[in-house]
């Protein structure tokens, strides 16, 4: 079990599987990156959702399912890397493999015969002239990058060389950058947190726990000591098609101009989708953006009791938004109001509005009014973005007497019941941010580039054994054999030994190769 474990075919089907396995984290919305999405997806579709839970797609990074495959594959790494990491090590070590007594069976075998090298019989002349041919032979070889080794008998002599040991060293960096990859991951899932924050514009946002909409951190992360910084939204430029018809109202460019403030110093940035900031050693991303009507409640005596810009978030492409305002005291009771925002309102054949262009060309903002417990007073954490109204009456909209209150900026309009008057003071613009913060971002860009190297390394560096032997002839001729053989596939190795055996006789003969 163990050797089928370590074995590479298995590390390759675990790599794979592990692929495959992270296609869920891509197809629906993560507890990590989008708790939003995770509550919308709940609603939508309420029969899957809970099966889909059960088996911990909504955390597909850290399932049990997802964890068992990133092990077993880390170990599998391991026992493969290291044993061949030994024997890579004896081998680099280790001299040329001895020279073959038959050339002949080898790939590219050539054979070149020198003329009057030496008089026949003369036995010192032809030991001199084969070792100044294995001399020559062993320096074009050491310069070509081979280690070699001369080997002599009584007969003949030889230099046995071989190179391409870059190509294994290129396959085992491949694959213990990937080791590392895994343990840069591992690591920083637990060093490294991910929080969401809808800032106002004009408002600030500043880098402490309670700041946060939603925060994931990590298990090792010290929340109460988050890097400090702080972000305002300074203005928010939204550019949308205007004139071509096929695609009227599609986003043209997001930039959000933002001013930050880190250790006492302020300056100004910006942040677009795709162009994160980085600041405190974390990325702000500029995730999605929408409109929050600025809305005044004032009680029957004139007192306002609640005034702010309410984040409402976007229902379809042409910013039809919906947002919940939820008032709980200053009146006699509380007070929760179903509202949707129209930029450009639409009145459709049914009566009801919609918005046909993005921008706020013809602003409208309808709200539906709720009078009675919002469920605020009982401890227990409550949406902002939701409104439970099962202890709450209707008494304005589409369930009641009153009709729902259609409000243009600047206007004001009566609440039901003598409770007071709603405004409609403008629109502001907000957009939703994602904090990410990971300090294993640069080892994951060492251990990634480390990756590359090694797979080309592996892929394109060829692993040879070239020979070349001296055999002193009868006829005082000096009889040159060359051969190759290669480890693994080497299509070019004949042409090799051919351009080799070439470059060798020319330096013996001092004539230039043709």
């Amino acid at each position: 079990m163990w050797r089928q474990l370590t074995s590479m075919r298995t590390a390759l089907f675990l790599l794979l599987l592990l692929a495959v396995a992270a296609v869920p984290g891509s197809l629906v919305p993560q507890h990590t990156s989008d708790p939003n999405g995770v509550v919308q997806y709940q609603e939508n579709h309420p029969v899957l959702y809970p099966i889909l839970d059960k088996l911990q797609v909504f955390d597909t990074y850290t399932s049990v399912w997802f964890s068992a495959i990133y092990l077993l594959l880390f170990v599998s790494l391991v026992g493969c890397v290291v044993p061949r990491l030994k024997h890579h090590l004896e081998a680099l070590r280790a001299k040329p493999p001895r020279t073959p007594a038959r050339l002949a069976r080898m790939a590219g075998y050539r054979v070149r015969v020198l003329q009057g090298m030496t008089s026949q019989g003369a036995s010192a002349e032809a030991e001199a002239a084969r070792q100044a041919a294995i001399v020559s032979a062993q320096k074009l070889l050491k310069a070509s990058g081979y280690r070699t080794v001369v080997l002599e008998t009584a007969r003949d002599a030889s230099v046995s060389a071989e190179r391409g040991y870059l190509r294994e060293t290129g396959n085992i960096l491949f694959h213990a950058a990937l080791v590392g990859i895994l343990i840069a991951v591992g690591v920083g899932g637990g060093l490294s947190y991910t929080g969401q924050r809808i800032v106002v514009d004009g408002q600030s946002f500043v880098n402490t726990l309670v700041n946060y909409d939603s925060i994931n951190p990590g298990r090792f992360v010290d929340t109460s000591g988050l890097s400090p910084f702080a972000i305002k939204l300074d203005q928010l430029d939204v550019k949308y098609e205007s004139k071509n018809k096929n695609a009227m109202g599609s986003p043209l460019d997001y930039t959000a101009y933002v001013t930050t403030t880190e250790n006492g110093t302020t300056s100004k940035k910006t942040i677009k989708v795709n162009e994160p900031l980085g600041i405190g050693g974390t990325n702000v991303y500029l995730l999605g953006n929408g409109y929050a009507p600025i809305i005044t409640v004032r009680n029957a005596k004139g007192k306002a009791v609640f005034h702010d810009a309410v984040p409402f978030p976007s229902q379809d492409t042409n910013m039809t938004s919906q947002g919940i305002v939820k008032v709980p005291d200053g009146l006699k009771e509380q007070l929760g109001m179903i509202g949707f925002f129209y930029p450009t309102a639409q009145k459709l054949s049914t009566g009801a509005y919609t918005s046909s262009y993005p921008d706020t060309r013809d602003p409208m903002l309808g709200l539906s009014v709720y009078q009675g417990d919002l469920g605020l007073d009982k401890g227990l954490p409550v949406s902002v973005y939701a409104l439970n109204i099962d202890k709450l009456k209707e008494i304005a909209g589409p369930g009641a007497k009153a009709k729902a209150i259609d409000l243009k900026p600047g206007e004001s309009a009566s609440l039901p019941n003598g409770l007071g008057t709603v405004t409609f003071d403008g629109v502001a613009r907000f957009v939703s941010l994602e904090v990410h913060h990971d300090p294993t971002q640069g080892w994951m860009l060492l251990f990634a580039v480390l990756v590359l190297g090694g797979l080309l390394t592996s892929l394109f560096v060829p692993r040879r054994r070239l020979w070349v032997k001296a055999i002193t002839q009868a006829d005082g001729s000096l009889r040159l054999e060359y051969a190759g053989l290669a480890r693994g596939e080497d299509p070019r190795l004949d042409d090799a030994v051919a351009s080799f055996a070439d470059r060798h006789i020319a330096s013996l003969t001092g004539r230039s190769r043709e």
